[in-house]
């Protein structure tokens, strides 16, 4: 019989989904606020152009930006920090309607997993609402989709940015094996 052990660190990231500049800045100062400093953050993507889902709750073209935590969090987190989000972005709302999205996940040595509040077959519940969603994984040299895996995350710039946060994040792990 195994015996259970404490998760290793993982890589803290979130998505930040916006039709407003400003309203992504005042996002991002609360999540630093919240998880601490960023330390990878990718050039903003239009959404809009790979999915118009959000364009009509949002209220014009949304943009995506991509950040990484500089400090490693448990994963067993995942759903606090979903429903921290989620609060935020019902705080930031307009009559019903958000002005920006955060899709928070964990980058570990091989996968990228995303916090939702959706419930399908490939989502396994976690606490309070939130599912965790294994949304890419990472083998011979690179990040793979699966069927689920959402378009804009197949992209080759969110793919970059994963690899320079696992780069980073196998770095830290390093360090901390070899600390031990």
């Amino acid at each position: 019989m195994g015996t259970a052990l404490h998760f290793e660190p993982e890589k803290l990231i979130c998505g930040i989904l916006y039709t407003d500049e400003a309203a992504a800045d005042a996002a991002l100062r609360r999540l630093t606020a919240e998880f601490g400093a960023v330390d990878v953050q990718a050039e903003p993507y239009c959404f809009s152009e790979i999915s118009p889902y959000y364009d009509g709750e949002m209220g014009g073209r949304v943009f995506r930006r991509m950040v990484s935590f500089k400090e490693c969090r448990d994963p067993a987190e995942l759903a606090a920090v979903k429903i921290l989000t989620n609060r935020i972005e019902q705080e930031t709302a307009d009559a019903g309607n958000r002005h920006i999205n955060l899709d928070p996940g964990f980058v570990s040595p091989g996968r990228l997993s995303l916090a939702t509040t959706k419930n399908a077959g490939h989502r396994i519940p976690l606490s309070d609402g939130i599912y965790a969603e294994l949304t890419l994984f990472y083998a011979r040299g690179a990040w793979n989709p699966f069927p689920w895996t959402y378009m804009d995350f197949q992209r080759e710039q969110v793919r970059r940015f994963l690899s320079e946060v696992r780069r980073i994040y196998m770095q830290q792990r390093k360090n901390w094996l070899s600390s031990r």
